[in-house]
């Protein structure tokens, strides 16, 4: 078992969630951390016996020892961070969205194939029983030709910070760029292009919401000011439509989950908190069927006859590690995330603009939301004077 020296650079809320989930693989050792705030550097380092920590990333990638860095901070430090992670020659893990716009996203996977480095991004819902069922289904055809896919994510008030939980950062546009698109819809968005074979974007229309009241004394401490909603068309090449709709806060009920149409099936993810089910919509002889796949288990018996490989399509984590050890293919993330912000990206600019945006468009109007000022978190963030950086 090859042993695996990881460290980690933010050590905030879904910090503990990749320590959880770096416990659950053998040869794993996590043995450097970083952050700003000294006092939540050591007690994140105590409670997860780390043994060293820097409140300077740049010393940190100084160390030799260290294959590979997990970034967790926010989404318009991902750029920046990964970057000179990659450039220090380690592997790189960072959390969703891949950055906090298209350009800075760009920049990444050019920064990646610059240092010859492995590069992935926190896309979780790729992975475990539902993933793993879509993609048996949809790579054997059981859907026929797929014509349209619904990408849907609901909360009824569930607004970090100013709804009661979680960062405030998670809400201003300095730090996180934007809201629930950024957030959840890149999980739900992703997930089906990866089904989908990550399909050619042609066009994009949307528009973003942020209607409801809140908190007025955490509105103005947050400087709220990101997406609550996000609704969203997307048009493919071959004819290939995708609609969104992706809720932090909104006066409804619970909407259906995403959701795969085909000439021969269809597919419904399960319903929040259903975890080991999943529907497929069909005719037999004509007459409409309706079956209930028990996830469960499949997924026993799969991990009882083959634990090992099939460990690697569980948890993102799991197969980031696997990826580096040699074994499993490395499922692209990158290009995967990449065309999510261009989706992503594609509404905001629709939006502003009041129309439909092409493909083409979208990466001549995105501009760099990476914070590599004097001033920014972490010292000068200035990027290395190479050609990826527009």
């Amino acid at each position: 078992m090859q042993q695996i020296n990881i460290a980690l650079i933010g050590t905030g809320v879904i910090a503990h969630a990749h320590m959880e989930y770096y416990g659950e693989i053998e040869g794993v050792n996590v043995i450097a951390a970083c952050d700003l705030d000294e006092k939540k550097l050591n007690d994140f380092c105590d409670k997860w016996h780390i043994p060293h920590r820097y409140t300077d990333y740049r010393e940190l990638l100084k160390r030799d020892d260290i294959l590979a860095v997990d970034v967790c901070l926010h989404n318009n430090l991902h750029a920046p961070i990964s970057v000179a992670v990659m450039a220090a020659g380690k592997h790189c893990y960072c959390e969703k969205p891949m950055a906090g716009s298209y350009n800075d996203a760009v920049a990444m996977k050019e920064a990646a194939a610059h240092y010859g480095v492995k590069l992935h991004i926190q896309l979780a819902m790729l992975y475990g029983a539902h993933g793993n069922a879509a993609k048996k289904l949809v790579d054997g055809g059981r859907l026929g030709k797929i014509y349209h896919a619904r990408s849907y994510g609901y909360r009824r008030r569930g607004r970090p910070f100013v709804d009661g939980y979680a960062e405030k950062e998670f809400v201003s546009p300095h730090w996180a760029g934007h809201g629930a698109l950024y957030d959840m819809g890149v999980y739900h968005i992703s997930q089906l292009l990866y089904l989908l074979g990550t399909p050619k974007v042609e066009r994009v229309s949307g528009t973003v919401y942020q209607e409801l009241a809140m908190d007025s004394k955490r509105r103005v401490e947050s400087g709220y000011d990101v997406e609550e909603l996000g609704v969203g068309f997307v048009k493919f090449a071959g004819g290939l439509t995708m609609d969104i709709l992706e809720s932090w806060a909104i006066h409804g009920s619970e909407f259906p989950m995403s959701a795969l149409y085909g000439t021969e099936g269809g597919l419904q993810f399960a319903m929040k908190g259903e975890t080991k089910s999943m529907k497929f919509f069909s005719e037999i002889e004509g007459y409409p069927a309706e079956t209930e796949l028990d996830l469960g288990a499949e997924q026993y018996r799969r991990h009882q006859l083959n634990p090992k490989l099939f460990s690697v399509y569980e948890k993102c984590q799991a197969h980031w590690i696997g990826a580096l050890r040699g074994e499993c293919e490395h499922i692209d993330t990158p290009h995967i995330a990449l065309q999510t912000m261009l989706i992503s990206e594609g509404i905001f600019l629709s939006g502003k603009l009041g129309r439909e945006v092409t493909a083409d468009e979208i990466p001549e109007l995105s501009v760099s939301n990476a914070i590599r000022r004097q001033d920014a978190p972490f010292g000068e963030l200035t990027y290395p004077p190479h050609p990826f950086y527009k």
